[in-house]
């Protein structure tokens, strides 16, 4: 068997992402998964994006990544959320064909001509000298690479319920891992329990879709890659519709068969994504709770109820949707379920997303107590690409909070106490309105091209067109024209004989870029996509400023490292509770360790007099160097 650089093991969106890169970055790779034929499977929604998803995964595609890609192949619907709202909270949300999305996923990774994929199940992790050096599967065969990355989902000690029927299970009719945790737990790796659930799947013949609201696709169709073509995609519209008192009545006749209620499942469920059950009985007073029937691809009729996740026994899943209005006749294909399963408390890894405990040994995914695709995509492609620079000696990628989603979600991680699935939302994000969709190829293709995820052409060709966007940006400071060019601002300004510059008329509300292209031909000439971003630029540049001189106040301590090694009791001045935490999460710099709760601002400024005395010790060092 081949010498391997990058064992995964793991064949979701995280293991998936995982391997892309790392072998994009010239890595011997071996994804090991339970069903060759289930790589990037979707297990619950397939959609990919959405409020503050969308923007990891343009982040993901900026990097080189490959979910982006395969989410544009893939859709079938096409939508950008909060159109209405500012660009700091728009996102792309595509609806895609659940089959298709794994094809075309299989495709992506079988085309790299160094990823090896196997059909086994792992039941644990060969450790020598404190370090990760293989893998034990199924059966007693053992596997050696430099690093190991695991990337399980929910199939750790996995167990559905259904009412009060519960079975040993990863996903939907797959088998669990079993042996890994305790195998991780015998080094000292803390485990956990989460439990997540789905929505039944039903038959579209049985809808009648005249009594829900339509609810088309866009066009042009937004999209998350740059070498896919959406633009004459078929769209299938999905369609919206409600409970009411009928199908609360009947949900509260079941949670006496509820494991839910009935103390069956132990792990803790999302919060922000609650089962239909949990909605009923935390809201008492809401009269309907909105639900999204969505098509699961172009070929099949069947439907997600999206919004209706639930663990309740079949026969009251099936009653209480035949309340619904469109769903009288339905047919249910397959009923919800919850599923508990393993995790290991995020504080125990780094950043980088390696194991504090065992060297070169990589957490990705729901395994850290994440939930979503794109969390977890996000996470694997950070872990592959932290594997091959540790193997080849090279610093660590680390990105800040300020600088993208994924360093907001990893900073989270590695400093935050996860009791509970952690789901990404904007208000995660201080620095949103710089860490917007459109820019996140200008904020991060840098990297890519330095780590070698994407081509110079690929590279150039961001550069030169952010080049245009701030050519375009100045040029408008020079052009006046009177209000009466505009009739929006003859409408909004009182001095009306003074001329105004076009990139004045831009920061005033009411006033967009189509406004601005119907007087200036140069400006028209730009492809719609820049010209949004000219918008954008210069109608929040005062914040956008704001929100720069925070970033480079809090810059010198984001930076300073701290050597993850620090017993922090020999720290003289730290409070107990300072002590306990720094200890715990051992942050990666000053900035990581601010943000822990129960560092103070006086633990901060003794931490600071520390790292002067040691300045001279090279262990305080930028997280990354460009």
């Amino acid at each position: 068997m081949r010498n391997y650089e990058v064992i995964i093991v793991g064949g979701g969106h995280s293991g998936c992402e995982a391997a892309y890169v790392s072998a994009k970055m010239a890595g011997k790779v071996l994804l090991l998964t339970g069903g060759a034929d289930s790589l990037g499977r979707m297990s619950c929604n397939p959609a990919v994006g959405g409020l503050a998803k969308g923007q990891i995964v343009k982040e993901i595609d900026a990097l080189g990544g490959i979910m982006g890609t395969v989410a544009d192949k893939s859709g079938i619907q096409f939508r950008l959320l909060n159109r209405s709202k500012g660009p700091a909270v728009r996102s792309t949300r595509i609806q895609c064909d659940r089959k298709l999305y794994e094809t075309n996923m299989s495709k992506a990774l079988s085309e790299i001509e160094n990823i090896d994929i196997a059909e086994k199940m792992v039941t644990g992790i060969i450790v020598r000298n404190g370090r990760a050096v293989g893998v034990k599967c199924d059966g007693g065969e053992i596997i050696y690479g430099r690093t190991v990355i695991l990337a399980t989902g929910t199939f750790l000690n996995g167990l559905i319920h259904i009412g009060m029927k519960s079975y040993p299970a990863g996903r939907y009719n797959e088998k669990p891992a079993i042996g890994l945790t305790e195998n991780l737990k015998s080094y000292g790796i803390k485990a956990g329990r989460l439990k997540t659930g789905t929505p039944p799947r039903i038959d579209g013949k049985s809808i009648d879709f005249d009594k829900c609201i339509i609810q088309k696709g866009e066009y042009p169709p937004p999209h998350f890659s740059k070498v896919v073509d959406v633009k004459g995609k078929v769209q299938l519209p999905c369609y919206l519709t409600y409970t009411n008192e009928r199908t609360h009545r009947i949900i509260r006749g079941g949670l006496d068969r509820s494991p839910l209620f009935r103390g069956v499942i132990e792990g803790v469920g999302p919060r922000y994504c609650p089962s239909i059950e949990d909605k009923v009985v935390r809201f008492p007073d809401k009269v309907r709770h909105q639900l999204f029937l969505e098509p699961e691809g172009l070929d099949t009729d069947e439907i997600y109820i999206n919004g209706f996740s639930s663990s309740l026994p079949e026969d009251i899943q099936y009653e209480s949707m035949k309340t619904i209005p469109g769903l009288e006749n339905v047919k249910m294909n397959r009923p919800g379920y919850a599923i508990e399963y393993d995790y290991f408390p995020s504080s125990q890894i780094k950043p980088t997303m390696e194991s504090k405990i065992i060297e070169n040994l990589y957490f990705a995914g729901q395994i850290n107590g994440t939930s979503g695709y794109e969390e977890a995509a996000a996470q694997g492609l950070m872990a592959g690409i932290n594997a091959i620079l540790k193997l080849r000696g090279e610093p660590p990628f680390v990105l800040k909070r300020s600088e993208s989603y994924i360093g907001v979600l990893i900073d989270d991680l590695t400093r935050l106490d996860i009791d509970e699935p952690y789901r990404m939302f904007t208000s995660r994000a201080e620095y949103r309105l710089l860490l917007r969709e459109d820019n996140a190829r200008e904020r991060l293709s840098g990297y890519a091209f330095q780590l070698g995820l994407i081509s110079k052409d690929e590279y150039d060709k961001t550069r030169n067109s952010q080049k245009r966007i701030e050519r375009m940006i100045n040029r408008l400071k020079g052009i006046f024209v009177l209000p009466a060019k505009i009739s929006k601002v003859e409408k909004v300004r009182k001095d009306r004989e003074n001329k105004l510059s076009l990139y004045y008329a831009l920061k005033i509300p009411g006033i967009y870029e189509k406004d601005i292209s119907k007087i200036d031909k140069e400006f028209a000439k730009l492809p719609l996509e820049m010209r949004k971003k000219v918008e954008t630029e210069i109608k929040y540049s005062g914040y956008i400023k704001r929100e720069l001189r925070e970033i480079e106040k809090f810059s010198k301590i984001e930076e300073m490292r701290l050597d993850t090694n620090i017993d922090y009791r020999e720290i003289t001045g730290l409070k107990a509770e300072a002590i306990e935490k720094l200890n715990k999460f051992k942050p990666y710099t000053l900035g990581q360790g601010s943000r822990i709760a129960g560092v103070s601002p006086g633990d901060l400024s003794v931490l600071l007099v520390y790292l002067r005395r040691r300045r001279e010790d090279d262990k305080m060092f930028p997280v990354k160097q460009s």
